[in-house]
């Protein structure tokens, strides 16, 4: 749907372990950390439309500061930056990564720690245009990234580019100035608040601790819609955190995870516009999956916005199309059945009904590699129908934090080892 530009060090690497010359970027006084290991995706999030009220000036005159938590650490990093959505160019003349001084809510949460900040450039160039619907990888920069921690990804445009691309939901504060205020180490100018990410799309780093990526692909159960705010409690983070954990046992692999989920995402269909907002799964699968940085497996969370449109049986005919798509490349799939709604909004006994029917092809081995059973995990045994009261949000269709975590926790860390079946 849209042609992708890479500079410097863009491509995938397949996950083989890289060295990293002289020539790349590194500020003076900053000390350069081990440059062997391997490329990994630490962080990710989906274009999922084009952003209203921006049609007119997008970000032109301000300085967009994104704040993102990494699961994985790494001694070099590297960014993607889109403008899908734009109408025109997106011309950036400045852009910057540094590691936050504090970590969610908090005012001061656009401050970066002094001696981090460092300047991204693009093809050994520090501005960079980016075509409409194209998006860029950034060349990589020496920067210790701890693990666990939060990230600054700032961008600065002084011209308008027509929508801005943007991932609606992060759960996550980031922050605006105005004027070029990139390399900022004080948040002061950060003035005001956001709970969008802008532009980027993915932070990969090179990697001791990793050896390849999951991709989580879902919805907005996997987008964390209802989970706490800066407070990292999405069921992605909590499996990353698990994993990493777990690095050095010989049944869990030493994997990072990174979350593709879209609020309102549908496997077989897309929402308005040229290019769609909210891209179906369909649609999106070979961007946001097999585009990732040396992914290994997918998790898929997906088809209970399907339920209101389609049967059980076009749902799964769409989900085994992308596991096919995975296998094709190698990956391992780990499929999820559909949590309850009961109580929700748009709850019908005909969606409950294709639910069922969905989850019991899932549950059958007929659609997966592997099942993790997050309907089971979630639901109440006095109503299967419903979520467990303790685990659901208050809307009955999205987990409260408990039941992010209670999904985390039940997956099989083991599951995810291996490659795709030679058959399925």
């Amino acid at each position: 749907m849209s042609a992708a530009l890479y500079f410097g060090v863009a491509a995938v690497d397949g996950g083989s372990h890289s060295s990293l010359g002289a020539g790349h970027p590194l500020r003076p006084g900053s000390a350069a950390p081990a440059s062997t290991g391997t490329w990994v995706g630490t962080w990710s999030a989906s274009p999922s439309g084009a952003e209203p009220g921006t049609g007119a000036d997008g970000m032109a005159g301000r300085s967009v500061r994104n704040v993102v938590h990494v699961g994985v650490g790494g001694t070099s990093a590297r960014v993607t930056l889109s403008n899908l959505y734009g109408r025109q160019p997106l011309t950036l003349t400045h852009a910057s990564i540094a590691v936050a001084a504090t970590a969610g809510d908090a005012g001061t949460g656009a401050a970066a720690v002094a001696g981090t900040m460092r300047r991204l450039t693009f093809g050994g160039a520090v501005p960079v245009v980016i075509p409409s619907g194209g998006q860029v990888v950034s060349d990589a920069v020496r920067i210790a990234v701890p693990h666990d921690s939060d990230m600054l990804v700032t961008t600065y445009s002084p011209t308008s580019s027509g929508p801005v691309t943007y991932h609606r939901y992060a759960r996550q504060i980031s922050y605006l100035a105005q004027g070029d205020r990139t390399e900022d180490v004080s948040g002061a100018a950060y003035t005001e608040r956001t709970g969008h990410w802008r532009y980027l799309t993915a932070l990969d780093v090179l990697s001791d601790d990793s050896v390849g990526t999951v991709v989580a692909f879902g919805d907005s159960i996997t987008d964390g819609a209802t989970s706490t705010v800066g407070a990292d409690r999405r069921w992605t983070d909590i499996l990353s955190d698990r994993l990493r954990a777990a690095a050095g046992s010989d049944d869990v692999p030493r994997y990072s995870v990174v979350n593709q989920g879209i609020s309102g995402n549908r496997v077989l269909a897309s929402g308005p516009g040229r290019p769609a907002d909210n891209q179906s799964g369909l649609s999106r699968f070979h961007r946001d999956v097999l585009g990732r940085t040396n992914v290994k497996a997918v998790i898929i969370d997906l088809g209970i916005n399907d339920t209101g449109r389609a049967d059980a049986d076009r749902i799964t005919a769409g989900l085994r199309t992308l596991v096919r798509e995975a296998h094709a490349r190698g990956l391992k799939v780990v499929g999820a059945t559909l949590t309850p709604f009961k109580g929700y909004r748009g709850y019908r006994a005909d969606r409950e009904q294709a639910r069922q029917a969905v989850n019991a092809q899932i549950r059958a081995g007929t659609v997966y590699d592997e099942v993790v059973d997050f309907d089971k995990a979630l639901r109440d045994p006095y109503d299967p129908r419903r979520l467990r009261s303790d685990y659901d949000s208050g809307d009955h269709l999205h987990p409260n934090d408990r039941g992010f975590r209670e999904m985390a926790e039940v997956f099989d860390l083991t599951s995810l080892k291996g490659a795709a079946p030679a058959r399925l």
